[in-house]
């Protein structure tokens, strides 16, 4: 199976360590960007046609920010002009800045069965300093118009003088209102964004304080009954992102609009990241990628280590040996060697220790040529 990512490039207001591809100031376009991501789709469909997806996951930017119409009309294209397996999950970001219980009922109707909201935090202060457009109040009721549903939660952590009490109440919120997945990501301070000044003039915590944030938040989530199945994805028995998991175990899929990526029969293709450059391709009827590699036996291999060590289930050594007739253990035996006391194998998979996961890029890095 295979999965479908739609990005959608509009939003409220841009937040200050945003990196992604993402307009506040052109929401005016989005019935003319939502027209060109349906014939896009159009034009992948002969191509597309032998493939089975089973997730459709729509994100941004902020997906909730455009007429819920446009997002029903966006799942109705996509079980159109593709094999869109019955039981497919199918998810949209939100913002709790930018939804109602009329968009909520709408995404329900037309099929959405999994909803990815946007906290952050649960301190209004840190929101703010975060250019974020919601506050607490309206996060608790946003969760209250998803009470029953499969909905997951984004918290991070390394921000400015946050505590780990801030990490706790962020995390106990979550877990409070229903959430079945938790995402705790890092802040990265991206080049370019404000933030990363906030990052010059160190006041953001250290590597050393954000791995003990990571350590404490991880021991929180576990006592609170999430099982961490890759290095920032926590979630209730059962209730994995498999649009996710498709991506860490390196499987197709298929994206549309500008900036999207996809993986296709071992090539890697992204779009155009300029959103006249996409409207053009589109309105003359070609395709907006800008950058196109077939991935050789050897990044296929490495992809294949380094996407399943970022998991807790691991690589299964054994598939890997018969999908490219190699033997494994004598292939990376240095590397192995050298990482020994990092790593364990269980059932014929080979996993990073759970304390070593965060840290997991310096190990990896032995096992690429």
């Amino acid at each position: 199976m295979a999965g479908i990512y739609v990005h959608i490039p509009f939003c409220k207001q841009k937040c200050r360590y945003c990196d992604f591809t993402s307009f506040p100031d052109k929401i005016g376009l989005a019935e003319s960007y939502m027209t060109c991501v349906f014939h896009e789709m159009a034009m992948r469909s002969e191509e597309l046609k032998d493939c089975n997806f089973d997730t459709l996951y729509i994100g941004g930017g902020t997906p909730s920010v455009v007429d819920e119409s446009y997002i029903a009309m966006l799942v109705a294209a996509a079980k159109k002009y593709f094999k869109l397996a019955e039981n497919a999950e199918i998810t949209i970001e939100m913002n709790p800045g930018t939804v109602s219980a009329s968009k909520i009922a709408l995404y329900k109707k037309c099929g959405i069965n999994r909803f990815s909201v946007g906290l952050q935090t649960a301190l209004d202060t840190q929101l703010e300093d975060l250019g974020r457009c919601h506050d607490l109040k309206q996060f608790t009721a946003c969760a209250k118009l998803l009470k029953g549903e499969n909905f997951s939660v984004d918290i991070m952590i390394g921000l400015k003088g946050q505590t780990l009490g801030d990490i706790e109440k962020s995390i106990e919120i979550a877990a409070e209102v229903g959430a079945s997945h938790i995402s705790m990501y890092a802040l990265t301070p991206e080049d370019g964004t404000p933030i990363y000044t906030d990052y010059l003039n160190g006041e953001l915590p250290d590597n050393d304080e954000v791995a003990e944030m990571y350590a404490f938040g991880v021991k929180k989530l576990k006592e609170l009954g999430f099982v961490r199945y890759e290095i920032s994805n926590f979630c209730k028995k059962g209730k994995e992102s498999r649009h996710n998991l498709n991506y860490w175990r390196r499987g197709e899929y298929i994206g549309f609009g500008v900036s999207a990526s996809s993986h296709i029969k071992n090539v890697r293709f992204t779009n155009t990241f300029d959103l006249d450059e996409y409207f053009k391709c589109i309105m003359t009827n070609r395709f907006p990628v800008v950058d196109s590699q077939e991935v050789d036996k050897e990044g296929r291999m490495e992809e294949s280590v380094m996407l399943a060590l970022r998991t807790a289930e691991g690589l299964n050594v054994a598939a890997f040996n018969r999908e490219f007739d190699c033997d494994f253990d004598k292939l990376y035996a240095d590397a192995l060697k050298k990482n020994a006391e990092y790593l364990e194998r269980n059932g014929g998979r080979l996993r990073v220790k759970d304390e070593y996961l965060y840290v997991q890029n310096t190990i990896l890095c032995d096992f690429l040529s």
